[in-house]
């Protein structure tokens, strides 16, 4: 007796799908039993998934046969209805049949084919490495935008893309050793700042600054804008503001691409664009990750817009203080939607915080157990990203009885007649709750 048997060979499936594993077999022997496994753990393990004993069932619902030249053709059909990742591996046919000559002798073969399940991406984000993180005029920075895509099943093609055209960008292969090592261009000298140089050097199409160069101190960063309470509040970005290493036409910008397995048989798929930020011609730049993958009819992305803040929107809770409350100073959001996450910085003009502190991170400023002596105190957040900064005021009122507000007291007593002392309390009180309401 003879026996062949073959499985048909299954294009990749997606998860979901219908499946059926179909094998052909050819005999002029007997049936004896057919089983199907499913094989795990690098062939180590065979799991039966289905059994066919002819000499204990005459079920032959999954079987047909027609006689062909004296020959039996069978065909064995197993039915996955739902496949899922876990389905996906080897599978095995064995077949067992009576030789003609002896009942007693069974002849055995086998085939197999491999099961290709695919998942599409279930989810794609775009987040910004390294925040929330400041800005900074004076000193060119990398910045970098990270795509996490979980879920698939393989590995997806990941792609950058901006204002909807694909970004050509050098591969980075291996991470890099440090900040600046691998920095397209050397950073300028703070100093070198458009705002400061004659109108010789300055970019046509710009007035040269009104005084002579070389007269101006350069401001020292965000703290040069922290004067008085009197300060104009600056807009966010000014394009005047920056110095001329932001001045160039094109970015150059780097790739990177990685994939590690994840215990369910997806992988994350994680890309990097790296480059020297421009806030100039970043700010309001829409950048998009896109996701090409053979589960997918058409690619999945997911977009954000580079911005910086503006107009931050501050509340004060109780909206009314006395003398012994906790106050809290909480930045609610913004004039615009922003991106990446900002980095706030609260001080308080003038002095220090309560606590003693010069300035405080966080969205949130709380002063517990506010004394009388801050009253009509002022107090300012920054609220940066590597786009750009603005500042934003608020003044805290604190309202108590006259004796809670002894600085409202003449510093020389008894130099006023004890009614007029009381008269000048009174008034300065009401000036104080007037100036509120």
């Amino acid at each position: 007796a003879y026996l062949t048997v073959s499985i048909e060979p299954l294009p990749p499936v997606v998860v979901g799908d219908a499946v059926t594993l179909k094998c052909n077999f050819k005999t002029d022997g007997k049936m004896r039993e057919i089983v199907w496994y499913r094989v795990t753990d690098g062939g180590t393990i065979k799991q039966k998934i289905f059994t066919f004993d002819a000499m204990f069932s005459t079920n032959f619902s999954q079987m047909e046969n027609y006689r062909k030249r004296e020959d039996l053709v069978y065909q064995s059909t197993v039915r996955l209805p739902e496949v899922r990742i876990s389905d996906n591996g080897p599978y095995e046919c064995h077949v067992g049949i009576y030789d003609r000559a002896t009942r007693e002798k069974v002849v055995l073969a086998s085939g197999n084919v491999f099961l290709n399940v695919m998942a599409p991406p279930t989810s794609i984000s775009v987040l910004a490495a390294d925040t929330p993180a400041p800005f900074s005029r004076y000193q060119a920075q990398n910045f970098t935008l990270v795509c996490v895509v979980s879920g698939g099943k393989p590995a997806p093609l990941v792609y950058f893309k901006r204002d909807g055209e694909p970004i050509e960008a050098t591969p980075l292969p291996e991470p890099p050793a440090g900040a600046g090592s691998w920095a397209p261009r050397n950073l300028l000298h703070r100093d070198l700042d458009d705002t400061k140089v004659p109108k010789s050097l300055a970019a046509e199409g710009e007035p040269a600054a009104p005084q002579p160069f070389g007269t101006a101190e350069p401001p020292r960063g965000l703290a040069a804008e922290r004067d008085s309470v009197t300060e104009t509040i600056p807009e966010t970005v000014v394009s005047r503001e920056f110095p001329r290493w932001v001045h160039v036409a094109e970015p150059i910008y780097y790739f990177r691409h990685t994939h590690a397995p994840v215990s369910d048989g997806t992988v994350e798929a994680r890309a990097t664009l790296t480059w020297t930020l421009n806030p100039q011609i970043d700010n309001e730049a829409l950048f998009s990750c896109e996701v090409k993958h053979p589960a997918l009819s058409m690619p999945m992305q997911s977009e954000v817009t580079l911005v910086a803040p503006k107009g931050p929107k501050i509340t004060m809770t109780p909206t009314r203080a006395r003398v012994g409350d906790t106050v809290r100073i909480l930045v609610q959001g913004f004039q615009n939607e922003v991106f990446p996450e900002p980095l706030f910085t609260w001080t308080r003009v003038g002095s220090r915080l309560l606590d003693g502190s010069a300035e405080h991170d966080g969205k949130e400023l709380v002063l517990e157990r506010v004394p009388a002596e801050l009253n009509g105190s002022m107090y300012r957040c920054t609220a940066q990203n590597p786009l750009g900064s603005t500042d934003t005021h608020t003044r805290l009122i604190v309202f108590g009885t006259l004796h809670d507000l002894p600085f409202l007291v003449s510093s020389s007593p008894g130099s006023l007649p004890g009614h007029c002392g009381f008269r000048l309390v009174l008034a300065l009180t009401l000036t104080v709750i007037l100036e509120l309401t």
